[in-house]
C-alpha cells in the first residue's frame, strides 16, 4: 500500500517534535542548530520559544527520515523474501 512510509515518517516526527519539547537536550537538534551559527532567541511562536521549537522539528526530522527508510527497507526486505 503506497504512502505507509509518510504515516511512519509523521508519527515519529511528531512523536520526537513532543519529546524535544519536553526534554530540549536530545541529539541531533541542537548541534545541527548551533552549525547554521544562529543566535538564540525566546520570541514565542505559538507559545513556545522559537529555538526550542526549531530544535524540536530538526529532532522530529532526522529522526522521522530514519524510521521512513528503516520501514521501507524492511517492507521491501519482507516482501523479496514472500515472493521467493
Amino acid at each position: 500500500m503506497k504512502g505507509e512510509g509518510a504515516i511512519v515518517f509523521l508519527m515519529v516526527f511528531f512523536t520526537m517534535l513532543l519529546a524535544t519539547l519536553a526534554y530540549q537536550t536530545m541529539l541531533p537538534g541542537r548541534q545541527i542548530y548551533n552549525l547554521l551559527g544562529v543566535t538564540d532567541t525566546d520570541y514565542p511562536v505559538l507559545g513556545i520559544p522559537t529555538t526550542p521549537l526549531v530544535i524540536a522539528v530538526f529532532n522530529g526530522v532526522v529522526y522521522g527520515i530514519i524510521a521512513w527508510l528503516i520501514f521501507t527497507f524492511t517492507v521491501k526486505t519482507i516482501r523479496a523474501r514472500k515472493t521467493v
